[in-house]
C-alpha cells in the first residue's frame, strides 16, 4: 500500500530566535506579480532621491599648517596615519581617525616637493628645494622618530618628484633628468635623459614592478624600465601632465591629470590613443589618484573642485567642493577605500566620504542589506528619465557652472565649423575622433 505523505522542513518556516523575522514563503513567478516592475520603480525613484537628501561627503578637516600643502602621503600599513608636506617644507603626521596632529618636523629648507614609503624598510624618503633626499623612520607608534632623519643623499640639482620601488630597494627621482638610486649609495645608479629639459612628476608601478613614467616639461609621458639603460617610450600630448597616477589592479593602465581641464587613461600597449578621455573639470587638473579597487579615481583641479571618475566613463560621478576651499594642490584616496584625502592653498587638509551618501559609524545587517537592495534597483532604473535626472543632478558654484557653459558653447562652435568645411569641400579629409586629436607624437 502506497501512502503520500507531506514533508515539511522546519528550518524553511521557524524561525531561530524570538528576535528573527518570521520567513514567508514567496514564489517569483512573474505571472503572479504584474505590479513587481511599478513597484520597484518606485522604490528605486524614493531610494534616489534620498540619496540626494543624505548625501553629506565632508567629514572634516586638519588646520595647522603655516603654507600650502604640496603633497599628501598615506603610511603603507596604518590606516589611521596620514603624512603631509608644506611650501614651507614642513612636515607632519596625523592621526586622521581622531582629526588630531601626532607629530611635525622642518624637514627641508623651501618646498618640500613630494615623499614616498618603503615597503621593505618601514621608512619615508622626502625630496624639497634644498637639492636634499632625505630618509626618515616611519614605523614609531608615536611617529617621534621624525625628529631627525636617519639619512641624507645631497644631490646635484633640485628634485621635483620621488617615487620608491615596491620591493627593493630603489628610490627614483626626477628633475633636470630621471635618476635611480640605491638605499645604500649616494650617488645615482642610472640617469636616464630624453631631450627634456625637466621632469615634474615620476611614479614606479606597482605590479609591473621595474616599469617607471613620468612626466615631461615638454608635454610628454616617458616610460622606463630599471632593468635597461636607456627610456623605453614617449608619447607627446597636445598639452603638458602635471600628475601621473598606475592602476593599482591592471598592470598596463595609467592616467594622468592635464593642463587641457582633461584627465586621460592610456594603456602602454598602444599609446597612440588615450583609452578614455574624461572631462568635466573647468580649470587645469593638478593631482590624480586611484581608489585600492582600481574601478575609480580621484583628480584636484584648479578650478577649486574635487571630482570622482570610474575608470571606463567620460564624466564624473560626483563634484565635491565648499566656499572656503581654494586651488587644490594634492588628492590622496584611502587605503580602506572609504576617504579621500585633499591638500589645497589656504593651508587646510580636508576629509571626504569616498561615497557621499554612506552612513558612518556601524550599519546593522538589516539597514546593510537595505541599502544593497536600493542600490541595485537604482541601477536597474538608473537610465529612466526621472531617476537619471535625479541621479546626476549636482549643485556646482557659480564660477563652474559659468565656465562650463562657455566651453560647452565653444565645443559646439568647433563642431558646426568642422562639419561646415566638410560638407563645402570636395575632398574632405577623414574624421579624426576627438580622443585621437590628444596625442601629438609617440617615439619608440
Amino acid at each position: 500500500m502506497k501512502v503520500k505523505v507531506l514533508v515539511r522542513n522546519p528550518d524553511d518556516y521557524l524561525r531561530e530566535t524570538k528576535q528573527d523575522i518570521h520567513k514567508v514563503p514567496r514564489n517569483y513567478d512573474p505571472s503572479l506579480h504584474p505590479l513587481e516592475t511599478p513597484r520597484e520603480y518606485t522604490r528605486a525613484l524614493n531610494a534616489v532621491k534620498l540619496g540626494r537628501v543624505f548625501a553629506k561627503p565632508f567629514v572634516g578637516n586638519l588646520d595647522g599648517h603655516r603654507d600650502a600643502i604640496t603633497c599628501l602621503g598615506k603610511h603603507p600599513q596604518r590606516l589611521s596615519w596620514l603624512y603631509s608636506g608644506a611650501c614651507d617644507g614642513e612636515l607632519r603626521l596625523w592621526d586622521v581617525s581622531r582629526q588630531k596632529l601626532i607629530t611635525t618636523v622642518q624637514a627641508h629648507d623651501g618646498f618640500l616637493r613630494d615623499f614616498s614609503f618603503s615597503h621593505e624598510s618601514s621608512t619615508l624618503y622626502t625630496i624639497g628645494d634644498d637639492k636634499l633626499i632625505k630618509q626618515w623612520k616611519s614605523d614609531c607608534p608615536q611617529g617621534s622618530d621624525l625628529k631627525a632623519p636617519i639619512n641624507t643623499i645631497v644631490t646635484n640639482s633640485m628634485l621635483t618628484s620621488v617615487s620608491h620601488h615596491r620591493s627593493k630597494p630603489y628610490i627614483a627621482t626626477c628633475g633636470d633628468a630621471a635618476h635611480l638610486w640605491e638605499h645604500s649609495r649616494a650617488q645615482p645608479l642610472k640617469t636616464y635623459q630624453w631631450g627634456v629639459d625637466s621632469l615634474q612628476h615620476i611614479r614606479f608601478n606597482q605590479i609591473e614592478e621595474n616599469m617607471l613614467a613620468a612626466c615631461g616639461s615638454d608635454r610628454s609621458i616617458i616610460l622606463y624600465d630599471i632593468r635597461e639603460s636607456s627610456p623605453l617610450r614617449k608619447v607627446v600630448l597636445k598639452m603638458r601632465s602635471n600628475s601621473l597616477c598606475w592602476n593599482p589592479m591592471e598592470a598596463f593602465i595609467f592616467t594622468v591629470a592635464n593642463e587641457d581641464f582633461n584627465l586621460y587613461t592610456f594603456d602602454i600597449r598602444n599609446l597612440n590613443l588615450p583609452l578614455t578621455m574624461h572631462k568635466d573639470h573647468v580649470s587645469a587638473v593638478i593631482d590624480v589618484d586611484y581608489s585600492p579597487t582600481g574601478k575609480e579615481f580621484v583628480s584636484a583641479g584648479y578650478d577649486k573642485t574635487i571630482r570622482i571618475y570610474e575608470v571606463d566613463k567620460t564624466h564624473s560621478r560626483d563634484i565635491y567642493h565648499t566656499k572656503r576651499m581654494q586651488r587644490l594642490t594634492c588628492a590622496a584616496w584611502s587605503l580602506d577605500d572609504r576617504y579621500i584625502f585633499t591638500g589645497s592653498d589656504e593651508m587646510n587638509i580636508r576629509m571626504w566620504k569616498a561615497r557621499s551618501g554612506d552612513k558612518l559609524g556601524i550599519v546593522k545587517p538589516r539597514e546593510r542589506a537595505a541599502l544593497q537592495v536600493s542600490s541595485k534597483l537604482v541601477d536597474k532604473f538608473v537610465h529612466h528619465p526621472e531617476v537619471r535626472r535625479i541621479h546626476r543632478h549636482r549643485q556646482v558654484p557659480k564660477h563652474v557652472y559659468n565656465a562650463r557653459n562657455e566651453m560647452r558653447q565653444s565645443h559646439t562652435a568647433a563642431q558646426r565649423k568642422d562639419y561646415n568645411v566638410r560638407a563645402n569641400t570636395k575632398r574632405p579629409k577623414p574624421v579624426v575622433p576627438e580622443a585621437a586629436k590628444i596625442v601629438v607624437t609617440e617615439t619608440i
